[in-house]
């Protein structure tokens, strides 16, 4: 091989050099999304001792309108642990998740309700997360939805099914009292005797 040949072939292997360097260069400046956490998702993520929010969320129709906290709430420790969240105004709700288990706020649980959401539609919310039995307490930032997703509009907190909620308890002595109107007319009769 000759000397030019030589020459050619070292400059051709160095720019082919380049040439890799340049399209692997992104990977090594960036970091790769798949090692990075976050929340792929509506809500937000955050841990507290052994508690992991994820995918929370306050659902409202306005900043002083009740909102409604929605999302999944894991335990992993070997003790019950009950979740204090606080809101705007002194808004406070709490959720109770056994050990070693979770609860998704959902249709599937009790409410967490606070009596005000914070912050309008679209917006981020800090709240104060606390476990029982420990001190210490953190502060999170949840965003607040509106039932402009179809899906969230059945967990808009209203008045209407708070008070239908106490009318379905209502209810239940309802039909005891139209038993007892019937009752009743039995002893207007024994009146007539």
């Amino acid at each position: 091989m000759t000397r030019s040949r030589r020459g050619k072939l070292a400059m051709a292997t160095a720019a082919f050099g380049i040439g890799l360097l340049s399209l692997t260069g992104c990977g090594y400046i960036n970091a790769q999304q798949t090692t990075e956490q976050y929340s792929a998702s509506d809500g937000t993520r955050t841990d507290l001792g052994p508690l992991q929010l994820r995918n929370m969320m306050i659902i409202s129709d306005g900043e002083s309108k009740p909102g409604r906290v929605i999302g999944a709430v894991y335990n992993t420790s070997s003790n019950d642990v009950k979740l204090t969240i606080n809101g705007a105004s002194g808004s406070q709700t709490e959720v109770p998740v056994k050990k070693n288990s979770y609860v998704l706020l959902n249709d599937s649980t009790d409410a967490a309700i606070l009596s005000t959401s914070g912050g309008k539609p679209g917006s981020l919310v800090e709240v104060t997360i606390r476990e029982d039995g420990t001190n210490s307490d953190a502060k999170f930032k949840m965003p607040v939805l509106d039932a402009a997703i179809s899906d969230y509009k059945k967990y808009l907190p209203t008045a209407e099914p708070t008070n239908s909620s106490t009318a379905s308890g209502t209810a239940t002595p309802t039909p005891s009292a139209t038993t007892s109107a019937p009752a009743t007319a039995t002893p207007s009769p024994t009146s007539s005797r």
